[in-house]
């Protein structure tokens, strides 16, 4: 990993770490075709509780994951700078298929790209009998 990509990723572990600050909120979410490799990162802002994420923000990396993309983590920053967040919300780890149900593929349907999260539970990558 380079410098700046370990800078910015430094800095976003300080504000995740600190814990809730207050409002704006923002959510960050990275998705993988597997639980290795981060393809998507995904963060919305919440102004308030109970609001939706408005606006709502996505990055792909193709070629490296994308935790460890200098770009992506520097764009990460900056949106959350931008956009003025007290808090940062974020998983340690991968979440699930990088693409949307209903825009990607059928609702009620497994992605068909991506069998390492068939029969798996997002939240914890357990398999679901």
């Amino acid at each position: 990993m380079s410098f700046k990509a370990q800078w910015y990723r430094d800095k976003f572990a300080k504000k995740r770490e600190r814990g809730f600050r207050g409002y704006p909120v923002a959510t960050v979410a990275f998705y993988g075709p597997d639980d290795k490799r981060a393809t998507k990162v995904s963060i919305g802002i919440i102004a308030y509780e109970g609001a939706e994420a408005d606006p709502l923000e996505r990055w792909f990396s193709d070629t490296i994951d994308a935790r460890a993309d200098p770009e992506i983590a520097e764009a990460i920053i900056s949106f959350i700078e931008q956009h003025g967040a007290k808090s940062v919300v974020a998983l340690d780890r991968i979440i699930g298929c990088p693409h949307e149900e209903g825009i990607d593929y059928p609702e009620g349907e497994q992605c068909a790209q991506c069998s390492f999260w068939a029969n798996r539970e997002r939240w914890s990558g357990d398999l679901v009998q």
